[in-house]
């Protein structure tokens, strides 16, 4: 005999004003997507983020030791991050220049 096939997809049915479903279908539509990947991944991302907010970081002692450690350490410059703060940015030397 044959064993019946558990369901592995689910349907999901949703009632949302008609200008919610103008912005879901143009940003759809700007991704290349389907209206239903578009919720699909929107709604699964924000799932992911909301369990990683809540989810709890568990470390060994040596481990959170190393971790606390590393926190109380001074801090080193990052020589990209310092070089790129130093930066004008495109507005303002776009800005700057109309002033002058």
């Amino acid at each position: 005999m044959s064993r019946a096939m558990k369901r592995k997809e689910y349907p999901l049915s949703m009632r949302l004003p008609e200008a919610d479903i103008a912005i879901i279908d143009r940003a759809a539509t700007l991704r290349g997507r389907s209206r239903t990947d578009f919720v699909r991944d929107a709604a699964v991302r924000a799932a992911e983020d909301v369990l990683m907010e809540t989810m709890p970081i568990r470390m060994s002692p040596a481990g959170f030791k190393a971790f606390m450690t590393a926190l109380s350490g001074p801090a080193a410059p990052i020589p990209e991050l310092v070089e790129l703060f130093r930066r004008v940015a495109p507005w303002e030397a776009a800005d700057s220049k109309s002033r002058s």
